[in-house]
């Protein structure tokens, strides 16, 4: 079963269209697998001068999949790729984003996000930290939102993700906004966008390449955890955890 709709390629464009409304999109192991295949492929496809990441159904990413969740390894690998590509990937959001799913959205060059578009950092509510995706994540949004989201939970609209550099812009039409910034990167060099990407990218990489053994560990270690268990089993059992007051 593909997790991935067909590409879409469109005058240099081409979309990539999560599509597991089963699991809400959740970072399972094939759909992780899917996703690095076709950013492979677009890589190395010199008609494709940029990538459109965007999703079917109300939700863009739910986050790991609690029950199959990818192999940390290969999720780092996966943000690392959006991040080091030669081509731009925009996000175009119209649903929800939660946990793990804004590490996806971090790592994209642009992001732009929809009314329908709500977020949250829910780790903490489930016994674990934002580990992992805060190597795109920090270097990029508010500290002081960072340190106020990823310690409550609380969700938050396409505006606040715009205000604290989530997102790239919030739009009653995502598909309007879209428009001028599709045309500017059609109207770039392939060499020049390699370049400039380099340029804006840098902070993001080198925290990869700083941090990514010690995050992936510390998020084995809080998964493997009595706290995420109950956590986890709670949120698959739809009650609140223990802990709750």
């Amino acid at each position: 079963m593909s997790h991935l709709a067909p590409p879409v390629h469109d005058r240099g464009v081409t979309t990539l269209t999560l599509d597991s409304p089963a699991n809400r999109n959740a970072l399972g192991a094939g759909l992780v697998a899917e996703l690095a295949d076709a950013l492979e492929a677009c890589a190395g496809d010199d008609a494709v001068r940029a990538v459109v990441l965007t999703h079917t159904g109300t939700t863009f990413c739910a986050g790991a999949d609690l029950r199959a969740p990818a192999d940390p390894h290969v999720f780092v690998a996966l943000m690392r790729r959006i991040v080091a590509l030669p081509k731009p990937v925009v996000a175009r959001v119209t649903g929800h984003v939660r946990a793990g799913g804004l590490g996806l959205l971090g790592a994209c060059d642009i992001a732009v996000a929809g009314p329908g578009a709500s977020f949250a950092l829910t780790e903490s509510r489930l016994g674990l930290a934002p580990a992992v995706i805060s190597m795109p994540l920090l270097p990029r949004i508010d500290p002081r939102a960072a340190g106020r989201y990823y310690l409550t939970g609380e969700r938050f609209d396409a505006a606040e993700a715009g205000r604290i550099g989530l997102v790239t812009l919030a739009a009653e039409d995502v598909d309007d906004a879209l428009g001028p910034v599709l045309d500017g990167l059609r109207r770039a060099s392939p060499q020049g966008l390699a370049a400039s990407k380099a340029l804006v990218t840098a902070t993001v990489l080198q925290s990869f390449d700083q941090h990514a053994e010690d995050l992936i560990a510390r998020s084995a270690s809080l998964f493997a955890s009595d706290e995420a268990r109950e956590g986890m089993t709670a949120f698959l059992e739809r009650r609140d955890p223990a802990w709750v007051l």
